[in-house]
C-alpha cells in the first residue's frame, strides 16, 4: 500500500520506522513546521522530522493542513492510506476523503475513554488500572472515530506520563501493521464509539501543573507521576515555585498545604493524609533530594 505518514510527536516515530522497514511504500510524511525552542528559542525540527535525517523522503511541513496547497500536495501523492499519530491539528474532510482505503489515526488510549490531547496523562491521574493504543478511522470529530483495533496494557503502580508515553509508543508500529493487514484482507472491523462512555483529556499547560494541596494525598501522586515530565507539577514556596518529581503517600495529617517536616524528610499535608517529597527543585536552582533542599533551610 501507498502511505501517507502524518504526526509530529516522539510517541510517532517507532510507527513511522516500522513503516520504513515494512513492505509497505511510505511515499511522504507531513508533519509540523520548525519552530523555537526553550530559553534560548533555537528553530527546531520536530521529532519526526528528525527521525528522518538522512533519508530522502518527501517532508512536508505546511503551516495549516486545511490550506489548499498542501490538501493539494497530499492529494498528487495518491495514497492508499494515510496514518495519523499525535500531528496536532485537526484533519478537514477534503484530507479524509483523498486515500483509496482509509485515514487511520492512532491514539494512545483505549476510545472512547479520554479523548483529547492528553489522554496518557489523564488515565495515570485517573487512577487507571489500564489503557492502550486505539487504531480508527478518522472522522472530522475529536477522537470519535470508528474503532478498527485495539491492543492493552496494563498501568504499573509507579508509572509516569513519560514511561507510559514509551510503552504505548512501542505498542503502535504493530497495532498499525496488523490493521494495514486487515485493510489489506477487507476483513479490518469497523465499531462504533458508544458516545455515552467517552471521556475527555484536554490539551495541558504549565499551569495546569500547580497542586491543589485540598486533593487527597493519591489523587496528588498520581499527578506528580502523571505530568513527569510535562507539564510538570510545582507548589508555591515563598514566593517561588517548588517542582515536585515524585513523592510518597505517609500517613501523617494536618491543615492541607502546611509543611510538615520530620528528620530529614520534607512532608506536606493534603485532603486525608500528607506526601512526603522525594525530589524537587526550586525555581532557579539544580533539581535535588528533598534532604538536600531542607539542609540549612529554615520552613
Amino acid at each position: 500500500m501507498r502511505i501517507v505518514f502524518i504526526g509530529t510527536g516522539e510517541i510517532g516515530v517507532p510507527t513511522l520506522r516500522a513503516l520504513q522497514k515494512s513492505e509497505h511504500e511510505l511515499v511522504a510524511v507531513v508533519t509540523q513546521p520548525d519552530k523555537p525552542v526553550g530559553r534560548a528559542q533555537k528553530i527546531t525540527a520536530p521529532p519526526i522530522k528528525k527521525a528522518q535525517a538522512g533519508n530522502k523522503m518527501s517532508i512536508l511541513q505546511p503551516s495549516r493542513i486545511k490550506d489548499r496547497e498542501a490538501i493539494e500536495q497530499i492529494r498528487a501523492l495518491a495514497p492508499d492510506v494515510i496514518v495519523v499519530m499525535a500531528y496536532g491539528q485537526i484533519l478537514p474532510r477534503t484530507i479524509l476523503e483523498i486515500p483509496k482505503i482509509a485515514c487511520l489515526n492512532l491514539h494512545a488510549s483505549l476510545l472512547p475513554r479520554w479523548r483529547g490531547a492528553a489522554p496518557i496523562q489523564a488515565a495515570i491521574a485517573a487512577g487507571d488500572d489500564e489503557t492502550g493504543l486505539t487504531v480508527m478511522y478518522v472522522d472530522e470529530g475529536l477522537d470519535t472515530g470508528d474503532i478498527l483495533l485495539q491492543h492493552k496494557i496494563d498501568i504499573s503502580p509507579s508509572e509516569t506520563g513519560a514511561t507510559l508515553h514509551d510503552r504505548l509508543a512501542q505498542t503502535a508500529p504493530e497495532a498499525l501493521l496488523e490493521s494495514l493487514r486487515l485493510l489489506a484482507t477487507g476483513q479490518a472491523p469497523r465499531d462504533p464509539q458508544d458516545k455515552t462512555l467517552a471521556t475527555y483529556a484536554p490539551k495541558l499547560n504549565r499551569e495546569a501543573g500547580r497542586i491543589n494541596w485540598n486533593e487527597t494525598a493519591d489523587a496528588v501522586e498520581r499527578k506528580i507521576r502523571a505530568y513527569n515530565p510535562w507539564p510538570g507539577v510545582f507548589t508555591d514556596f515563598k514566593d517561588r515555585k517548588l517542582k515536585i518529581f515524585s513523592a510518597s503517600v505517609v500517613d501523617l495529617r494536618g491543615t492541607p498545604g502546611t509543611i510538615l517536616r520530620k528528620d530529614d524528610e520534607l512532608v506536606i499535608a493534603t485532603a486525608d493524609r500528607a506526601l512526603s517529597l522525594t525530589e524537587v527543585q526550586l525555581e532557579g536552582k539544580k533539581r535535588m533530594t528533598a534532604s538536600e533542599f531542607l539542609r540549612g533551610r529554615t520552613l
